[in-house]
């Protein structure tokens, strides 16, 4: 049978379990996807642990994962433009990724392009979506300096290789075992720890016009010490810092158009414009490590948990 991550109870990582489940069935508007590479994200840690339950509470027994790429298995009779066979990239908003087959509705599907990796693929629909909230939450210019937190996260990665895109001046907060990997990119890393604001004001005399926080952890408040002016601040994790200063809290959902955006995400990885590091694979039975090293919060890019061959549907 089927398999897919559940967990029947708030815990640490060993309330997930994989359990066996029906294949699901398409409604009209709706395609199952045969899930070849399934994502992981920080957020859905307190999602599980319960800390975050006033906001995402679970509704066990909870599935897990919003991201995923596949194969389409079966598509609803409403659905014209994918078809059986077809290789996708997916989101779950009803959060079951993890599993062997997802239940998704057609318009959360976009197409994969043929040389963007399997693993890359099925962790890009989250951080693809929220790097480019931030993004046009501040709008980096040709000439600004821009400062990233956790730049060697999954959404700092992206959120880096973007700005500088534009032309900016981009200041990346990582590890320093990170930074040979930002400079390529065309970054300035620069540690994080004690004294970052002094670092950061040694490389930026003339101040710093925009901050994009993927990390939380007081970047909100450095940011206005630095002199940003909070209309040039977003924060994914910082929200009470965000709302106290008035920075932007914008994140995946302020983006009205997120097939469209993934599909040009994906077609610039696939073409080597853009990279999603890949850290570490895990198998689906091996979910609770996954989020071990999930929870490490370090590493540079991602954790993909890996589902099954890619492939004609089967």
């Amino acid at each position: 049978m089927p398999r897919a991550v559940k967990f029947d109870e708030y815990g640490d990582v060993d309330v997930l379990k994989v359990v066996e489940v029906d294949e699901p069935s398409p409604k009209a508007d709706e395609v199952v996807v045969r899930v070849v590479a399934a994502g992981t994200n920080p957020g859905e840690v307190p999602i599980r642990s319960g800390a975050g339950k006033d906001r995402f509470p679970a509704h066990f027994p909870e599935g897990q994962g919003s991201d995923l790429a596949g194969v389409i298995a079966s598509v609803g009779d409403s659905v014209t433009d994918v078809a059986v066979g077809d290789e996708v990239i997916g989101l779950s908003d009803a959060r079951n990724a993890q599993a062997d087959y997802a239940l998704l509705p057609a318009d959360r599907v976009v197409p994969k392009p043929e040389a963007l990796d399997w693993a890359v693929a099925g962790s890009l629909f989250v951080v693809g979506t929220t790097a480019v909230a931030m993004m046009r939450s501040v709008h980096p210019d040709a000439g600004e300096t821009v400062v990233v937190s956790g730049a060697a996260g999954g959404v700092g990665t992206l959120v880096t290789q973007l700005a500088v895109q534009t032309g900016a001046r981009v200041i990346a907060v990582a590890s320093e075992a990170n930074h040979a990997v930002l400079r390529g990119w065309g970054a300035e890393p620069v540690e994080y720890g004690d004294g970052l604001e002094e670092r950061i004001r040694e490389l930026a005399p003339d101040g710093v016009d925009a901050m994009l926080d993927t990390h939380g952890d007081g970047y909100v408040d450095l940011a206005v010490a630095l002199g940003v002016d909070p209309d040039r601040i977003d924060t994914i994790i910082d929200f009470e810092g965000g709302g106290r200063v008035g920075a932007h809290r914008d994140g995946m959902a302020t983006v009205d158009d997120p097939a469209a955006v993934v599909s040009t995400l994906a077609e610039q990885l696939a073409r080597g414009e853009l990279e999603l590091p890949i850290k570490a694979h895990y198998p689906l039975d091996s979910v609770a490590d996954a989020y071990r090293e999930v929870e490490k919060r370090s590493g540079l890019g991602k954790v993909v948990l890996e589902v099954s061959d890619g492939g004609a549907a089967g």
